[in-house]
């Protein structure tokens, strides 16, 4: 049979894609070697959210007595929360497959290989079948990259677990060492440090969560470090011993940190070996070392060899499930002759830690390096009456970067709990290229936390 689609991987950017493509019509055949949803659904984005809402709910539980609630002794059952979280993955796994089955597409849980392309479109294999496409597209993902700093892969499968080793723990660890203070490395440190573990986190810029905003990614340092979690800022790594991390600090001295287990989080990268990229001969993205990091794509997702598409993490760009999701989408359009392309102008991202950060955007730090002419708007959460009566002793921040003429709405950025729900509104300015006058007569809600977005905007003088 000669599909219309066929589709390596089964994450964020490939089912969507699936999806789309099998409601408009296409024929298409989707090859997932593990579990439909990938990284996201089964070892990442899910599961991690489903952990730190436990964490969460025993932080209220612990801090009860603050709306006027009693709570006796709340106590963590370990098993139990890492057990739940296997529950709310089968249940959304099972309704990835229902949506592939609604669309009509034909799901493949094999390794696929590419053999090669015709004039026809695209060969591949998987198992003992032979596939044929008119059209490719490639979602293999990303995987944890893990430095070559001795001993570090050899202690994997002891002490030293990546994200995905570390949503297996059948027992709390009693000190936990993150090598990587990034958004994954960030929410880890969250959830270990609600439950009771001791929590080190060794990172070797001088602040955590690399591009995000200074200020805020400084106010959040502040409150885990009031909560005990200990940071080790502007620190390398040069080795593990066991259980042991030894890291120089920005002195030069060698110092030494011991954890029953040790996460590995310094950053993922695209997966672009295992399944016949070579021969295909697709032109990949080079860092400036002249490395490659992804497959090159355009505004389209098209890869340099026609009617080859990537999306997603393999792409090296932006390495969000819901990036994946619309990149996944921008291609299925390509193909269908619709008008699209992909803009990321308007990209959210979200830590989830309690409390939340979120941002889309320039930061302030970005506007500056371009050298647009920006001013900044800021305002404490407590503005917003929602955020004071469901926050109690919370501190939050809401910045908002316009342009310094025209006034139109280049990033927004905010710490305190539940930004995550509220960005996609500032999205939607920064995508429709809002000015500050114009979000002040968008109507908000009253009371919610999300008001913070147009009270900020009523700073601008």
């Amino acid at each position: 049979m000669l599909y219309d689609l066929a589709i390596i991987g089964g994450g964020p950017g490939g089912y969507v894609a699936a999806e789309r493509a099998g409601a408009a019509g296409l024929s298409v055949v989707l090859f997932e070697k593990n579990e439909l949803g990938g990284v996201c659904l089964n070892e990442g984005c899910i599961p991690t959210k489903t952990l730190l809402y436990s964490a969460k709910v025993y932080d209220y539980a612990c801090h009860a007595d603050r709306y006027g609630v009693r709570v006796e002794e709340p106590g963590i059952d370990f098993g139990a929360i890492f057990k739940r979280k296997e529950k709310v993955v089968r249940k959304l796994v099972g309704g990835v497959k229902a949506q592939m089955k609604a669309a009509s597409v034909e799901v493949v849980r094999q390794a696929a290989t590419i053999l090669g392309r015709d004039a026809e479109g695209i060969s591949l294999s998987a198992g003992e079948q032979a596939f044929f496409a008119r059209k490719l597209l490639i979602c293999t993902g990303s995987e944890a990259v893990v430095p070559p700093i001795p001993g570090l892969r050899e202690g994997l499968g002891g002490a030293v677990v990546t994200n995905r080793e570390i949503l297996c723990l059948e027992e709390q660890p009693a000190e936990l060492v993150i090598i990587g203070g990034g958004v994954i490395g960030m929410e880890f440190a969250s959830f270990f440090n609600s439950i009771g573990t001791k929590v080190t986190v060794v990172e070797m810029l001088p602040k955590i969560l690399g591009p995000m905003d200074d200020e805020i990614s400084a106010m959040l340092q502040a409150q885990y470090a009031k909560k005990g979690v200990v940071f080790q800022l502007g620190c390398k790594v040069v080795a593990v011993e066991g259980d042991t991390v030894v890291y120089e600090d920005p002195d030069g001295q060698t110092c030494r940190v011991r954890g029953d287990r040790i996460l590995v989080s310094v950053g993922r990268r695209a997966v672009l070996q295992g399944y016949g990229l070579e021969n295909l001969g697709v032109e990949l993205a080079l860092n400036p070392a002249g490395r490659p990091y992804g497959i090159k794509v355009d505004e389209r997702m098209r890869t340099s060899v026609p009617g080859v598409y990537a999306a997603g993490d393999v792409t090296g760009f932006s390495m969000l499930a819901h990036t994946a999701s619309r990149e996944g989408e921008v291609a299925v359009n390509d193909l269908l002759g619709k008008a699209d392309r992909m803009r990321y102008d308007a990209i959210p991202g979200v830590v989830y830690t309690n409390p939340e950060v979120a941002g889309a955007g320039l930061t302030e730090a970005e506007a500056k390096a371009r050298g647009i002419d920006a001013v900044v708007l800021k305002l404490p959460m407590a503005y917003s009456g929602r955020f004071v009566a469901e926050n109690e002793r919370g501190e939050g921040l809401c910045k908002m970067v316009v342009g310094a003429e025209d006034h139109r709405v280049l990033g927004v950025h905010m710490l305190g709990n539940p930004c995550s729900e509220i960005i996609q509104g500032a999205c939607i300015a920064i995508e429709q290229g809002m000015s500050v006058d114009q979000l002040k007569e968008v109507v908000f809600p009253h009371p919610t936390v999300s008001e913070i977005i147009k009270e900020t905007a009523f700073s601008c003088k």
